[in-house]
């Protein structure tokens, strides 16, 4: 019986220890801002430019967070920020943004 009660609680501790989700993909393009932001921060490591036509698009994003990250991953990338601000109203950020996307067109040719 005692084994039987040490081989039980040895399995509920393998079973409790194998249950956590897998850790998600960190794809900048994931819509989720837990994954998005990480990613975000590991394209900006990875030195990753094809990332940069994702962050320009998330400069529109509802999340002030994702505009953040985006923002100051740009910069890192580029030195630029083509007056963007992150907390500025849509309107505010609609000249900057569309200076992001014309520098992204620039960069395509």
């Amino acid at each position: 019986m005692k084994y039987l009660v040490g081989f039980m609680l040895m399995l509920a501790g393998c079973v409790a220890g194998g249950c956590t989700a897998p850790a998600p993909r960190l794809v900048v393009t994931d819509p989720d801002p837990s994954v998005k932001i990480p990613a975000i921060k590991k394209a900006v490591d990875d030195k990753d430019q094809p990332a940069a036509r994702q962050m320009v698009e998330d400069l529109e994003n509802d999340d002030a967070a994702v505009r953040f990250y985006a923002i100051e991953g740009l910069f890192r990338l580029t030195g630029e920020r083509f007056g963007y601000d992150y907390y500025a109203s849509p309107a505010d950020r609609a000249a900057a943004v569309k200076r992001w996307r014309e520098w992204l067109d620039e960069q395509s040719q």
